[in-house]
């Protein structure tokens, strides 16, 4: 049958060129899906988007993510039969082949398996759900928010157990973190810290007020605690007061290609001072008390001096980061910048970090490759703390300014003759600050490279090689002005310089073996690690005045650590679990005789909710049970504590003829000196109730440290003058940790999380002498300024470490106290150093925190509270001028003094050393703060691309404090409050953009 065809039809068939062009899109039709799709992904329990959810198109490097509501956009344009691979944490991953689709929506469904895989233990991962010890995990959903310049700063009050108290509120200021309690009298108390796998030296840099300062919080991915011995054994000599684990941020495989900046401005204010007589008081007292010449002193000014030597600090820090994959190979590098004021006039920290992590695969991903390298500059402007002191005690009626050239314009205490007195006398607190210049310059590197290979032929066998350096270099003057009348070579200035080099190596090799046979499951580890500190460095002193010889100090120390380890984890029907570990360790810093020590752990588990099949009901319901061994031999007296060793005589000088030599004396030392052992044991019950969307732990747990390294007197007749540093002695941690986090409200558009947690922690040393003494009262600590060497602390056998050691104030039946009149306790008539007793202490028994963060569409609200309970301090700043006596000085000067001398009414000269040690300054410094109010709106509905996500936050740190103490801040390290730096409140305005 013939056909026809118009003749525009003929005219097209008839090109062969036209027909090859049909055919072609034909075919394109079937093998590439329309260019874009979209959709949403919401959670299918709870029916509401999921913001940063990673949608990637499988086999090639293009993907994208979600936005806050759970909406995304992808183009597949150029890729053959496109399937979208849709994954979250937490979440089943899902693919979905795109075909025709334009518009494709994804609900995802909770994984179990996802969520126990994240959990960073020791060398390794393990699944959360298996885990037997006791481990926190948070991650930066959940760090603290606002001006944080330090690492720590990012879990204060988030994880039971784990307290952290801040040294004061200097720039870039370091803290005391103490996991159950410390473990040791003289050796460290603080935990094991571990950065992608690099441990970490705890020991201070100089030119740093910080040791975790270098690194940049915003490069900080999570924070895994190990505080049981069951999961702190595997790192051995090192683990006895826990570990702390840091991850840091890293591309990841198939990700889109990610920009992001922060940019935080803060504010801060100091928001209280030392009550001191006011000015007219002042006046009034040394009327009363003072001499006719001492009343001769007294100015005309009137002057708030801790006004003068404070300010308002202004800080700025800039991030930027780039994520993503460069020919297949996931990369995150970041740059940042911070400028950080303290409140204390002069002071400044100026922090440029960068960081840099690779991670490519090779040989089908069998082999994989990790590298990371952080890097970090600060210059820190180190003001002098000591005009805190002086600021509160310096005379309000001078000026702050006179008219001299020989003090640099500043009002100064003189003699009759006109010269300085400040040797003797106070100095003008500006005059310390602006007069004085202490810069410190410190290099910091640290980085690793670890290797991963998965046996081909056997996937459940992996390789580990790990190697990575921790290199730091210092340089650092602190210059004294001539100007200053207290140098003591006349006024000639002098330079201060120390310079440090730091360079600490790690080695780590292990294999691990994975493999599930039915119902049992074996998860086998073993390995090697060395690790080499050595430490460089040199100190001295340049005098302006030519004929005085510069100062010169060297020196150079190096120890070793060399281990091996092993760990088994079993599981039986995913019920059943077990944890086997073991390390032996060897220390250069003990004699060949005692320098291994072996520390096993075990570590049972029962999931009691696959047990008896409520799994509708528990999403968990797990009973633990941990036992351990961990060392110590992170010591403070030096590297070499059983070597014999002679140092230099403190200026005696041997004359030999005509010349004079420096004179040896003997160190004392124990060659016997071995590891200090903290056996604990840990019970714990793991709890997620689904319907009420609450889960929790609750752990009891007991630490016993044995042979505690401690320094006692030496022996009588060996001529040794000091302290020797051996094993006597044990104390015991023992308490309780819960943690309950609850969820009240998940909408789709409103949504309200709670965490609590609460810690009860007590502490008691149970001997401190290798036989039974009575009569032996133990240690003295605790420094006490105001007296001659005097102590206000005691460790003793049957009470907590640091206990305060005093006498006890007797009162009027008033309740005013008495001045000089102490409770003769062993009533022999006589008040005197037999009549101390020992009155509480500073470790608070109950420390908790509560937080809560709140999403309503685009906006959240959240803040943090934090609490101690039964925490004593001693008011040395109250104790220092608690007389009127100690206003005027033997010189040509007068002090004011801290106004709750109107209170006592103190005004005699005797007992002045009895009375600066009186229980009466002891304080209940119990405390609720609230140290974090933040509040944050999406901003990316104001955009019109979806490739822009942007957040702006406000933030209040140290927003209140209720507490009975009376001193300027109840939270104080050791529990002696001797001119904290103060800590201030800050307001922060922050600004995150993700392109």
């Amino acid at each position: 049958m013939k056909q026809n065809y118009s003749d525009n039809t003929k005219a097209l068939l008839g090109k062969p060129k036209f027909l090859w062009l049909l055919m072609l899109s034909l075919c394109m039709g079937q093998a590439f899906a329309q260019s874009n799709v979209t959709g949403k992904v919401t959670d299918l329990e709870e029916k509401i988007g999921l913001p940063g959810v990673t949608i990637a198109i499988k086999g090639s490097t293009k993907g994208t993510s979600t936005d806050m509501d759970g909406n995304y956009t992808i183009s597949t344009a150029g890729v053959q039969n496109p399937i979208l691979v849709y994954s979250f944490i937490g979440k089943e991953s899902q693919e979905i082949v795109v075909g025709n689709q334009t518009a494709i929506n994804v609900s995802l469904a909770n994984d179990s398996q996802s969520l126990d895989e994240i959990v960073v233990v020791g060398y390794g991962t393990q699944r959360k759900n298996d885990l037997t010890g006791a481990i926190t995990s948070i991650t930066e959903n959940d760090f603290v928010k606002g001006n944080v310049s330090t690492p720590e700063q990012l879990i204060t009050g988030k994880l039971a157990g784990v307290q952290i108290t801040s040294g004061g509120g200097a720039p870039g200021s370091g803290s005391t973190i103490r996991i159950r309690g410390g473990s040791s009298l003289n050796a460290s108390n603080d935990p094991l810290i571990v950065i992608d796998g690099v441990p970490i030296d705890n020991s201070d840099i100089s030119g740093s007020a910080n040791p975790l300062s270098f690194i940049n919080p915003n490069d900080i991915e999570s924070f895994n605690v190990l505080k049981d011995a069951s999961a702190a054994a595997i790192y051995g000599s090192r683990a006895a007061n826990g570990v702390i684990i840091i991850t840091t941020k890293k591309g990841k495989k198939g990700a889109q290609t990610r920009l992001s900046f922060n940019s935080r401005f803060s504010v801060a204010n100091n928001i209280n001072q030392v009550d001191v007589l006011s000015p007219s008081e002042f006046v009034d007292a040394v009327g009363a008390y003072g001499t006719a010449s001492q009343q001769a002193l007294l100015g005309t000014s009137s002057t708030n001096w801790q006004d003068v030597i404070y300010r308002t600090a202004l800080t700025q820090d800039n991030n930027l980061s780039l994520t993503g994959n460069l020919k297949g190979v996931p990369y995150r590098a970041s740059v940042g910048f911070l400028n950080q004021n303290g409140t204390l006039q002069t002071s400044n920290l100026k922090r440029t970090s960068a960081s840099l992590g690779l991670s490519p695969s090779f040989l089908d991903d069998h082999l994989t490759l990790d590298l990371n390298l952080k890097v970090a500059n600060s210059k820190s402007q180190f003001a002098d703390e000591g005009a805190i002191g002086t600021a509160i005690g310096f005379d309000p009626t001078q000026p702050v300014y006179a008219s001299n050239n020989e003090f640099g314009e500043y009002f100064n205490w003189i003699d009759p003759n006109g010269n300085g007195i400040e040797a003797l006398g106070p100095s003008n607190p500006l005059a310390m600050l602006n007069l004085r210049d202490n810069v410190g310059i410190l290099n910091r590197y640290i980085g690793n490279a670890k290797l991963t290979y998965s046996f081909h032929g056997l996937p459940e066998l992996k390789a580990v090689v790990n190697a990575g350096f921790d290199k730091s270099n210092t340089d650092g003057n602190d210059v004294t002005s001539p100007l200053v009348s207290a140098n003591s070579f006349n006024n000639q200035g002098s330079t201060a310089f120390y310079k440090q080099d730091r360079n600490n190596t790690t080695f780590q090799a292990f294999l691990n073996y994975v493999k599930e046979i039915n119902q049992h499951r074996f998860d086998v580890m073993g390995g090697y690690e060395y690790q080499n500190f050595i430490r460089e460095n040199e100190t001295g002193t340049d005098y302006g005045k030519s004929d005085v010889t510069p100062l010169r100090n060297y020196f150079k120390t190096e120890y070793r650590l060399a281990s091996q380890f092993g760990r088994i984890n079993y599981g039986f029907n995913n019920t059943y679990l077990a944890t086997f570990t073991v390390r032996r360790d060897g220390t250069s810093r003990f004699a060949p005789d005692n320098r291994y020590g072996i520390f096993p752990s075990a570590a049972l588990a029962w999931k009691l909710n696959e047990q008896f099949d409520i799994d509708n009901t528990f999403s968990d319901l797990k009973l633990r049970f941990g036992w351990g061994v961990t060392g110590q031999q992170d010591i403070n007296s030096g590297d070499f504590p059983y070597l014999a060793a002679y140092t230099p005589g403190q200026g005696l000088l041997y004359q030999f003829g005509g010349a004079f030599y420096d004179v040896l004396r003997p160190n004392p030392y124990d060659a016997q000196i071995k590891w200090e052992e903290t056996t604990s044991t840990n019970f714990g019950l793991d709890f997620g109730i689904r319907a009420a969307k609450i889960s929790g732990s609750i752990d009891f747990y007991m630490k016993k440290t044995t042979d505690l390294i401690n320094e006692i007197d030496a022996p009588a007749g060996t001529n040794f003058s000091n302290k020797v540093v051996t094993n006597i002695g044990s104390l015991e941690n023992k308490g309780v940790e819960f943690t309950i986090n609850y969820t009240p409200i998940q909408k789709a558009n409103f949504s309200w999380d709670l965490n609590f947690n609460a810690t009860y922690n007590q502490n008691k040393i149970t001997a401190l002498t290798r036989n039974n003494n009575e009569d032996y009262l133990g240690v003295l600590t605790g420094d006490v300024s105001g007296g001659t060497g005097a102590y206000g602390q005691i460790h003793s056998t049957g009470y907590a470490r640091s206990t305060f050691f005093l006498y006890q104030q007797v009162y009027d039946d008033n309740g005013k106290p008495l001045e000089g009149v102490f409770v003769d306790q062993n009533e022999d008539g006589v008040i005197s150093e037999l009549d101390r007793y020992h009155y509480e202490n500073p470790d608070a028994n109950f420390f908790l925190g509560f937080s809560s963060q709140m999403q309503y569409k685009n906006l959240n609200f959240g803040f943090i509270m934090r609490s101690n309970l039964g925490n004593y301090v001693f008011n040395n700043v109250a104790s220092g001028s608690s007389s009127y006596y100690n206003m005027t000085g033997a010189g040509n000067f007068i002090f004011n003094l801290n106004s709750d001398v109107k209170d006592t009414g103190f005004s005699s000269s005797t007992g002045r050393d009895r009375i600066n040690l009186s229980d009466y300054f002891v304080e209940n410094a119990s405390f609720l703060k609230m140290d974090n109010i933040n509040v944050g709106y999406d901003l990316s509905s104001l955009f019109k691309t979806s490739k822009l996500r942007a957040n702006l936050g406000f933030i209040v740190q140290n927003v209140f404090t209720i507490t009975n103490y009376t001193g300027l801040d109840p939270e104080v390290q050791n529990g002696i409050d001797r001119n904290i730096y103060p800590r201030p409140r800050t307001y922060s305005l922050n600004l995150n953009l993700n392109f």
